[in-house]
């Protein structure tokens, strides 16, 4: 059974490359060549481990707390997942003064 397991992890990466390793950042603004992103930088994640358990804030409040932002100029988000997802971090990133 185990080696069953190895194999089929083994096939699916193969079969389906973006799976073992997915680095992707997003923005989410649609006006991009007028885009003034500010001074300051914040970031607020969230984290998941074996599909089961899941914790953090990955609010636009949070992230704009943690940079010290009063005023949001841009967001973007970035999405890694590790082996289907075995492992997920999905940060909001805020810019701003």
């Amino acid at each position: 059974m185990k080696k069953f397991s190895w194999m089929l992890i083994i096939v699916l990466i193969i079969a389906f490359p973006g799976c073992a390793y997915v680095n992707v950042k997003t923005p989410y603004d649609t006006d991009l060549n007028k885009t003034v992103l500010g001074d300051k930088v914040g970031e607020a994640s969230i984290y998941s481990i074996l599909w089961i358990v899941a914790w953090g804030d990955a609010s636009t409040a949070a992230a704009a707390l943690n940079g010290k932002i009063s005023v949001i100029n841009h967001m973007d988000r970035q999405s890694v997942s590790i082996l289907l997802g075995l492992y997920c971090k999905n940060t909001t990133i805020v810019y701003g003064d």
